[in-house]
């Protein structure tokens, strides 16, 4: 079937030459778009997967960010965090380096010309980041906390990720109602090496007895396993998609099921009450760390590395 002819009362999707749908709301619209495709609003020529057609027939868009227009994110849904965060990252998170440009999200992680001091540096600390005296790297880490936030349904995330020595892009989900890891942490999407060796991993992980101890349910799928079927895997965009309900968080890329975490597991310790995390609503975060305890080393001449993110789309049961 080459097209179909669809009205969508509140936006419209539009097919790339990619293969993937690409939905732009009427409020988002631009002029490089309308010139791109040519068509008059409220009706669209596209050709249907099958599988796009169960995902129209079964689920509902409750919520998207098409990142169509250039500059700053909405501050209305996004956060910026700023200043070294977690995991001993080597990069100071910044709002200058997270912006919409040509339809996509674009985050950069670069190394500055010039270190500049860290105003958390306290001299003779022995505490991370305290212990940092100079900004050599920054990147940026979006969220969506307390602005959105999302029980179940479907969430997808189409990107093209870095992958040079020491990148550690990620689509996770948070909740806030207690301290990590008892809040639950879902890993759509991270890329590191471990032991030198490039993966992608899909993981979940709760609180335990412990204090800051998670348990973990982690798939990590060596790099390989992509590169090998597709040489330029690397220089595409690919779909990471969670299915989340009241049994199970399942998570996918480009239709590929690579983790599955039920939820009669997934039971906080006595630090989290007994809980279920993954029962609680959870707000996204995108982000591009270097290097820390996961990234490995970094290749400075890969700077800058470019994260790009086409769409968030959030999807519940009709």
């Amino acid at each position: 079937m080459n097209s179909v002819i669809i009205s969508i009362i509140d936006s419209m999707i539009i097919r790339e030459t990619d293969n993937h749908w690409k939905l732009i709301t009427k409020q988002s619209i631009n002029m490089n778009v309308k010139q791109k495709m040519g068509m008059a609003f409220g009706v669209l020529a596209m050709a249907l997967s099958p599988s796009a057609l169960m995902a129209q027939n079964d689920w509902k868009l409750v919520w998207s960010d098409e990142f169509n227009t250039d500059g700053l994110l909405d501050s209305k849904v996004w956060n910026y965090e700023e200043g070294f965060k977690r995991n001993h990252e080597a990069q100071w998170y910044q709002k200058a380096n997270a912006y919409c440009k040509d339809g996509n999200l674009v985050i950069v992680a670069r190394k500055e010309k010039k270190a500049r001091r860290n105003p958390g540096f306290r001299k003779n600390s022995s505490r991370w980041p305290e212990n940092i005296e100079k900004i050599h790297y920054t990147s940026a880490s979006v969220n969506t906390a307390e602005k959105k936030e999302f029980l179940y349904g479907r969430v997808e995330v189409r990107a093209k990720i870095p992958t040079a020595g020491g990148s550690w892009p990620a689509i996770w989900l948070l909740g806030r109602r207690m301290d990590w890891p008892s809040n639950g942490e879902i890993d759509m999407m991270e890329y590191y090496r471990r032991q030198g060796v490039p993966h992608i991993l899909a993981n979940a992980c709760w609180g335990t007895d412990k204090p800051w101890t998670a348990k973990w349910n982690s798939k990590a799928i060596p790099f390989t396993h992509f590169t090998d079927r597709d040489a330029q895997w690397a220089d595409k965009f690919h779909v990471w998609r969670m299915d989340w309900d009241e049994q199970s968080i399942r998570l996918y890329l480009d239709d590929e099921l690579l983790n599955e975490i039920s939820q009669a597991e997934a039971v906080n310790g006595k630090l989290g009450n007994g809980e279920q995390p993954f029962k609680k609503p959870q707000y996204l975060l995108l982000n591009l760390a270097l290097g820390g305890d996961n990234g490995g080393e970094i290749d400075d001449s890969a700077l800058p590395m470019k994260y790009f993110i086409d769409y968030v789309r959030v999807y519940q049961k009709k």
